[in-house]
C-alpha cells in the first residue's frame, strides 16, 4: 500500500490538471510495444514512423529498459499552475533542467534496480555527462509534434470534462469525496490518501501541494509518481472515456474524436487528402492516418480520380451523422 499523508498545506494546494507529458509518454509506450489502446486502438503509421527519430528512439530505450511498472518521474513533471496551453512547454523546460541528483537517483540507480544490472551504455554515458535530460525533452517534444499535437484538442475535451465534473463534486461535497472517488484502489481515510498496490511506500505531503491528473492514453490504468514529495501526482483514468451515454443523442466528436468528426462532416462531396489538409489546417500525414481509420470502419469510401485518391463518406457515415 502507498500512503500519502496530507496536511493543511496539501489540501489548500490540491489541484486538478491535465498533463500533456504523461499522455505523450504513454502513447509512446503503446507505440513502442505494439499494443492497442482499449478505446483508441493501435497507434498509426505516423506514430511508428516517429520512433525513428534519434531522440525518440533514445526515449524508447529508456522506457523499455526497466519493468513496465517503473518510469522515471523526471519524464512527467507535475503540471504547474498556469494557462493550459502552456503546460507542455513548462514540462519540457523542467525535464531539460532536471538536476543531476534526480538523474542519478531515477535513471542511474532506480532503472537498473527494476531492469536488472545493465543500463544501456549510451543512456548511462549521457546521464553521467549531464546531457540526458536535454535529449529526453527533445524526444518527448518531437513525438508530441509528430503524433499528438493535432489531436490534443479532442483529448482535452475529454479531460476537461472530467475535471469539470470532479470540480462540481468538490463544490457540492468537498475534496474528500473527489479523492475517494478517483478509482476503486484509491481511498481517502482521515488525513491520508491510500492506494492499494503491492508497493510499500509512505510520503509526507504536509509541506507540499498535490495534483490529480485525468488521463486518456493510459486509460484505464491508475498510476502515481511518488519519488519526490514535491512532484507527487496521481494519474487516474478519465471518467466515461470507455462508455457511451445511451440516455440521449451522442455527440459525434465524443465518438470519433474532433479531427475525424470534422473530416467526416466535410466529406459530403469527394475530396483529396491534400484538399482536406488545406481546408482544416492539419498535416497531410495526419489527414491520411485518420482517413485510413475511417475507411477501415467503412465510414468513407475511396476511389482513384486521375492522379488523386478521393474520399467521400458512406451511407453508414451519413446515418451516424444524422443520429448525432
Amino acid at each position: 500500500m502507498i500512503r500519502l499523508k496530507f496536511g493543511v498545506e496539501t489540501l489548500s494546494h490540491t489541484r486538478l490538471s491535465v498533463s500533456p507529458a504523461i499522455e505523450a509518454v504513454e502513447w509512446l509506450k503503446l507505440t513502442a510495444t505494439t499494443r492497442r489502446h482499449p478505446v483508441f486502438g493501435a497507434p498509426g503509421p505516423g506514430a511508428r514512423a516517429a520512433l525513428r527519430h534519434p531522440d525518440v528512439e533514445l526515449l524508447v530505450a529508456l522506457l523499455t529498459a526497466g519493468s513496465s511498472s517503473y518510469m522515471p518521474d523526471l519524464l512527467t513533471p507535475q503540471p504547474r499552475p498556469g494557462p493550459a496551453d502552456k503546460i507542455l512547454d513548462a514540462q519540457l523546460a523542467e525535464i531539460e533542467a532536471s538536476p543531476q541528483e534526480d538523474v542519478d537517483a531515477q535513471v542511474l540507480r532506480a532503472v537498473p534496480t527494476h531492469a536488472g544490472p545493465r543500463l544501456p551504455t549510451r543512456i548511462r554515458r549521457l546521464a553521467e555527462s549531464g546531457r540526458l535530460p536535454r535529449r529526453l525533452a527533445a524526444g518527448i517534444a518531437r513525438f508530441w509534434h509528430d503524433t499528438l499535437r493535432d489531436d490534443w484538442p479532442s483529448l482535452r475535451t475529454v479531460l476537461d470534462r472530467d475535471i469539470a465534473e470532479r470540480s462540481g463534486v468538490a463544490a457540492r461535497h468537498g475534496i474528500g469525496q473527489v479523492l475517494d472517488g478517483l478509482h476503486p484502489a484509491v481511498h481517502w481515510i482521515r488525513d491520508s490518501l491510500r492506494i492499494d498496490t503491492h508497493h510499500e511506500h509512505a510520503v509526507d505531503l504536509s509541506d507540499h501541494g498535490f495534483v490529480l491528473t485525468p488521463t486518456a492514453l493510459s486509460w484505464p490504468t491508475l498510476m502515481f509518481q511518488v519519488d519526490q514529495a514535491s512532484q507527487t501526482t496521481v494519474y487516474y483514468p478519465a471518467g466515461r472515456l470507455g462508455t457511451v451515454d445511451r440516455r440521449g443523442p451522442v455527440a459525434l466528436p465524443d465518438v470519433l474524436g474532433v479531427t475525424r468528426a470534422l473530416l467526416l462532416t466535410d466529406l459530403g462531396v469527394a475530396r483529396s487528402t491534400a484538399e482536406l489538409a488545406t481546408r482544416h489546417g492539419v498535416a497531410a500525414s495526419t489527414v491520411s492516418y485518420h482517413l485510413g481509420a475511417l475507411h477501415r470502419a467503412r465510414l468513407v469510401s475511396r476511389h482513384q480520380h486521375g492522379r488523386h485518391v478521393l474520399y467521400q463518406r458512406t451511407e453508414r457515415a451519413g446515418s451516424l451523422i444524422d443520429s448525432a
